[in-house]
């Protein structure tokens, strides 16, 4: 029973008390009826004020413990917003990396569960730089559409998946790191409709992702063009892709990259052609939400190791330990020199905890890329550094600032 329920009772039982007060009745079964009623009424009292004290005590408690879960989210939010977010990645024990969860070579699920690729790889590389430990990492999936949120609210650390760097993004997501991989929107149609270029998807309808630069690339090829398309979007690259293989259009688009490692999943690839040409430029790379400096000086400098160990010749199998007389090798690594490491709160052997555990940009890229068949010989993504002569920049575009 309720404390509402005892006090209309009590109430109940003063009136009738009140009332055969009034009456003037001398009788002693009556007086004693009136004992019997005051001394129920005062224990109601006392069980209403003992609800009342489990009340509180229950009301203390759970405010004690909003107060304790306030305090920690409030106390991780504020160390990131004074540039603490390496802090708050050892405490919590792990790197938080949006995801892609479904793009053969950059980010999928293995047969074994596990969350692989060229740009999840590249969060790997960031953990075991900051924790020692590249399974570190709590992968988010994110779909085209919540990437932007998923930067502005700071709720992950970083996001490595295939997203283009614009002006825009560098302003309103966050901080984009260096370009690890070059690319270009393009399309894929089905060979049966003997198109030879992409000016001959006039009246085609086109499979595009929503809310991405690869739907607003189409639109001006199509304004520049003068060209009868139409647009056909879908939320994610999984029900795009389903569309085009069920015909749904006459072509998918998205970065040349993407279209490689869609036409590889098909049941009969050879059934399908990647138009030549793009129609954009695509700088895809790691970006880290806004408001700390130091972090994003870390994941530079991680991708940055990534670079130089394959310039320098160095893989995980051959990660020195001791001075080798490259005064670049032996700066980089932590065996003479310094880079910065420490005003970045690294230890000095970071490298050799990075290369060791994920190997460096070649290897990553051999390990998850070269198999779809996106050769890097001669392309944007070969290292500057792979050159015709010494001193001029015939290379590829892969390039970070020097660690020194």
């Amino acid at each position: 029973m309720n404390a509402l329920k005892w006090m209309v009772r009590i109430g109940l039982l003063v009136t009738l008390a009140l009332v055969l007060s009034g009456c003037g009745s001398d009788d002693t079964d009556m007086t004693k009826e009136l004992s019997d009623k005051d001394a129920e009424i005062a224990e109601l009292r006392t069980q209403i004020a003992e609800i009342d004290e489990l009340r509180a005590q229950i009301a203390e408690m759970e405010s004690a413990a909003m107060e304790t879960e306030s305090a920690q989210m409030e106390s991780e939010t504020m160390m990131e917003e004074r540039g603490d977010r390496l802090e708050a990645v050892r405490e919590r024990g792990r790197v938080i990396c949006a995801s892609n969860n479904s793009l053969a070579g950059f980010g999928f699920i293995d047969d074994s569960g596990n969350t692989v690729g060229f740009d999840v790889d590249l969060c790997r590389a960031v953990a075991a730089a900051v924790l020692g430990d590249a399974d570190a990492v709590e992968f988010r999936p994110t779909v085209a559409a919540e990437r932007g949120p998923a930067m502005q609210s700071g709720d992950v650390d970083i996001m490595s998946r295939n997203t283009t760097w614009t002006t825009s993004r560098d302003v309103q997501w966050g901080n984009f790191a260096q370009t690890m991989f070059y690319d270009g929107q393009g399309f894929m149609v089905r060979k049966s409709l003997g198109l030879s270029g992409m000016l001959d998807l006039e009246d085609a309808a086109v499979c595009v992702q929503q809310g991405t630069t690869t739907e607003l690339n189409l639109q001006d090829f199509i304004n520049q063009n003068d060209l009868n398309i139409s647009i056909v979007t879908f939320p994610d690259n999984v029900s795009a892709n389903e569309a085009y293989i069920g015909e749904q259009c006459d072509s998918l688009t998205t970065d040349r990259s993407g279209l490689v490692s869609t036409r590889a999943g098909l049941a009969n690839p050879d059934d399908h052609v990647i138009l030549a040409g793009t129609i954009s430029e695509e700088p895809l790379g790691p970006v880290v939400p806004h408001g700390d400096e130091q972090w994003y000086d870390v994941v530079k400098a991680v991708m940055a190791m990534l670079i130089y160990s394959e310039a320098y010749g160095i893989t995980s199998s051959s990660v020195p330990t001791s001075v080798t007389g490259n005064t670049a090798v032996d700066r980089m690594f932590g065996l003479e020199g310094s880079f910065g490491q420490d005003d970045m709160g690294l230890s000095d052997t970071v490298a050799q905890d990075v290369i060791r555990a994920v190997g460096n940009y070649g290897e990553i890229y051999d390990r998850h890329l070269t198999p779809l068949g996106l050769q890097r010989e001669g392309s944007r993504n070969a290292l500057w550094s792979a050159a015709s002569c010494t001193d001029c920049p015939k290379g590829g575009q892969v390039y970070a600032a020097p660690l020194r």
